[in-house]
């Protein structure tokens, strides 16, 4: 038991720094780790796919609730969109994680590495190719300017199109319970032309939400098993509140490399477990 312990404290602080670091929110590592964990030893029977699923999204609760502190403080977040993003990202989340239930741990496991290969191979687009021209403005187009580090940046994009989107986003969150911010940043980035920081920062306060509604849904579902979630906690808000105070000192070319390389790895993981 103090060896799982302890596992559980490491995956809760290394998943809420990596994820605060880019704007993930961690579900990417702590999901996966907990599935191979699942898999490899008996002292993890109890992680099956709904109870994952249920601990990544409560986890998730405390690491962006400590990474949007700190972004707070910077005055990173970009507000109207991220509520735009809540509103969409809300009811997907509720459905996702209503429908995580009819799911097999080993099914799960397949799914969910395709899923983070779909993610690995999203960052190799490149933003001239999938950003929009900006839009012409009307009465459903948000435009947005923000300063970083001295320089004037904008972006404008369709507030319908957000919605739809993070509804879309919210659906996967709560099926697979990652968060929203892995498909979230590349999709502010790259189709909105969002700054990469204000788009990690902005991904973590949409996380906030989305995750508090997605876990109180699997809690009412009975997917949570608190004698082991509270492992995660401790490490989870300080890994979290660390992430967001290095994200503005590294290269985000660096940040997306490392990602790359851990998205690739344990999705070719998970998916060789799904399907043996």
């Amino acid at each position: 038991m103090n060896l799982v312990f302890f596992i559980c404290v490491i995956i809760g602080f290394l998943s809420a720094f990596i994820g605060s670091l880019v704007g993930l929110g961690g579900g990417v590592i702590l999901v996966p780790s907990l599935l191979i964990l699942y898999e490899l030893f008996d002292s993890f029977n109890w992680a099956n796919s709904h109870n994952i699923v249920g601990i990544s999204l409560l986890v998730m609760v405390f690491t962006a609730l400590s990474s949007s502190i700190s972004y707070f403080k910077e005055k990173r977040i970009d507000y109207k969109s991220g509520g735009l993003f809540v509103i969409g990202s809300v009811p997907g989340g509720i459905f996702g994680s209503w429908l995580n239930q009819f799911l097999h741990t080993e099914i799960f496991s397949l799914y969910f590495g395709l899923l983070m290969f779909a993610i690995f191979l999203m960052f190799f687009f490149k933003a001239n190719i999938l950003k929009r021209k900006r839009a012409v403005p009307n009465k459903w187009t948000v435009d947005r300017e923000v300063f970083l580090n001295g320089t004037k940046q904008t972006y404008s994009f369709s507030s319908i199109t957000a919605i739809v989107i993070a509804m879309a986003v919210g659906t996967l969150s709560g099926l697979f319970g990652i968060g929203g911010g892995s498909l979230m940043v590349p999709i502010m980035v790259l189709l909105f032309g969002f700054p990469a920081h204000i788009a990690t920062a902005t991904s973590m306060y949409m996380i906030f939400f989305l995750s508090l509604i997605s876990s109180l849904t699997h809690i009412i579902l009975g997917h949570i098993p608190w004698e082991y979630v509270w492992l995660f906690i401790p490490g989870a808000w300080i890994g979290g509140t660390i992430g967001a105070m290095l994200n503005k000192r590294l290269k985000s070319s660096t940040l997306e490399w490392v990602l790359r390389i851990i998205l690739i790895v344990i999705g070719i993981r998970l998916i060789w477990q799904g399907i043996g």
